[in-house]
């Protein structure tokens, strides 16, 4: 447990010196999800988000909950990224409770809540529910601006070779799931 923690307090030290990858928003308006990367996205997924400062807890708590190697396949993937901000609104001693080996399947479900299969840029979400690689939906709601259940996204469409990532401002837990 001692490795696991130091390992996610050197993370932000790590990625931080990482160059940040060009984030292009996506150009064309499509009513389904697309199946092929984006050419000029430069990272997986795991990648984007690692080089991204905003989003080092979320790169930690992939990596704890296992989700690296599928959020580093060949997707795609929309990813909706709690920010470090939306991280720090969970209590302290919850984080890290998720983070210990005995409870990384309750985490892997939250994180997994986070992730749509298929590639849906900002233009291409509906109002209406999608389903959730956790298995569950989310409901999606846009207008003036797009929610996620109670999640504001305020970054749309950074690229990734595998997908797409949405910031939002809250972390979203599945309906069953107690924090």
């Amino acid at each position: 447990m001692s490795v696991l923690l130091t390992s996610l307090l050197m993370l932000p030290i790590a990625t931080s010196c990482a160059p940040q990858p060009a984030q292009a928003p996506t150009a064309s308006v499509m009513t389904s999800p697309t199946s092929s990367p984006t050419p000029q996205a430069r990272g997986t997924i795991v990648e984007v988000a690692a080089a991204n400062p905003a989003l080092r807890n979320l790169t930690a708590a992939i990596q704890a909950g296992g989700l690296t190697a599928t959020l580093k396949g060949q997707g795609p993937f929309t990813v909706f990224a709690p920010t470090d901000q939306a991280f720090s609104a969970v209590p302290a001693a919850t984080r890290q409770q998720l983070l210990q080996p005995q409870n990384r399947k309750t985490l892997t479900r939250i994180l997994s809540y986070h992730v749509v299969p298929g590639e849906l840029s900002s233009s291409q979400l509906q109002p209406g529910a999608i389903k959730t690689l956790e298995g569950q939906t989310l409901a999606v709601q846009t207008g003036s601006q797009v929610t996620v259940n109670d999640a504001r996204v305020t970054q749309p469409d950074i690229q990734a070779s595998n997908g797409v990532i949405h910031v939002i401002d809250r972390i979203i837990v599945p309906p069953d799931v107690k924090l």
